[in-house]
């Protein structure tokens, strides 16, 4: 049987803290995934799995604690570990920047992989415990954040005990992603004394890898490469999704459309025989030597569905946010004005 596992990073917004938003209204936002039609955060994703009958994972990023204080963390914590949904470690090192205090001195990065290795398992050893006070079993998972890891990060996590990590994401190859495992393959295996659980997906054009996260792939391709993993045998699926993401990029309306794949994914595990839905805790672990697990192979026509697709809901739910790229984008050109002001005004 293949585990789908179904993951959210779930995270506070440094952006949002910089632009003056307190506490509140930061959790609001980014973990209720709180607009003017309601609430589309974690309980709305927990309310959708469990109607399907499907366990998820929260990957809860306890870095905020050191700008905001702990309670925020045991605030987000608490629900989902009360519905019986498995909480494992997360980490944005951007928070560091803004903290009352920096555990590793005058040490700053965007990704937990721009440490040495001293520092991230200082780090990660801390975040652990931040979790761990908020309520949360002890993790035995762990995702960067931004997927910013290198080998270094999965040595630290392998000596602080962790049986799991899935911080390796293909998309984000070379791009702050720095393990050195082959992107070409999808399946779980054994690294830097860990076992890796890498993101799934497939590929959407030659040598190009689309992940299995809600806002990158359409309901047909989420299908497709879930079929592809259990008939390939795959140990597990790993799609993914953030606290947030079923909100539009301003975050002021519903993402309908991502909100319409959730429902599918869910559908789609829920209905196959061959899948069972859960997280890590009892997650079999590959062999030494374990299968490769190939990418599904680029369909053009599945891909230009896809491209279709993305652009109606652009359309249907981020018109202000395309207002402000043309705004941007505006040249100083006549011509450039007002193709741009009838841009605008048919947005």
């Amino acid at each position: 049987m293949t585990r789908a596992i179904i993951s959210f990073d779930t995270e506070l917004s440094a952006a949002l803290f910089q632009r003056g938003a307190d506490a509140r209204a930061n959790f609001e936002s980014s973990i209720l995934g709180r607009c003017r039609d309601g609430d589309f955060g974690i309980h709305f994703q927990m309310d959708m799995l469990e109607r399907h009958g499907l366990t998820g994972v929260w990957f809860v990023d306890p870095m905020p604690a050191l700008v905001y204080g702990p309670a925020i963390v045991d605030e987000i914590v608490a629900p989902i570990v009360a519905r019986g949904h498995e909480v494992q470690l997360h980490i944005h090192t951007e928070w560091l920047e803004f903290a009352r205090f920096n555990p590793v001195g005058r040490l700053n990065g965007r990704n937990i992989g721009d440490f040495p290795f001293t520092a991230q398992k200082k780090l990660i050893a801390l975040s652990r415990d931040i979790l761990i006070g908020a309520g949360a079993p002890r993790p035995i998972a762990f995702r960067a954040g931004n997927f910013g890891a290198n080998d270094d990060t999965l040595r630290a996590v392998a000596a602080l005990g962790f049986r799991f990590d899935s911080s390796f994401n293909g998309a984000w190859r070379g791009q702050g992603c720095d393990i050195s495992l082959d992107p070409g393959n999808i399946g779980m295996r054994h690294h830097q004394g860990i076992c890796e659980v890498p993101v799934s997906g497939l590929l959407d054009r030659s040598n190009r890898f689309r992940p299995a996260q809600l806002c990158a792939m359409s309901e047909e391709e989420m299908r497709d490469a879930l079929d592809h993993a259990a008939a390939s045998g795959a140990i597990q699926f790993s799609a993914f999704s953030h606290s947030f993401e079923l909100l539009s990029r301003d975050r002021a309306v519903p993402n309908r459309l991502a909100i319409a794949r959730m429902e599918a994914l869910c559908r789609a595990v829920a209905d196959d025989p061959r899948v069972t839905s859960g997280g890590y805790v009892d997650l079999p672990t590959p062999p030494s030597q374990p299968r490769r697990i190939r990418l599904a192979r680029p369909k053009p026509l599945r891909t230009a569905r896809r491209i279709v697709e993305q652009a109606a809901g652009h359309l249907a739910h981020e018109v202000r946010y395309v207002r402000d790229l043309i705004s941007v984008a505006v040249n100083s050109s006549r011509w450039g004005k007002i193709l741009s002001g009838v841009i605008l005004a048919v947005a």
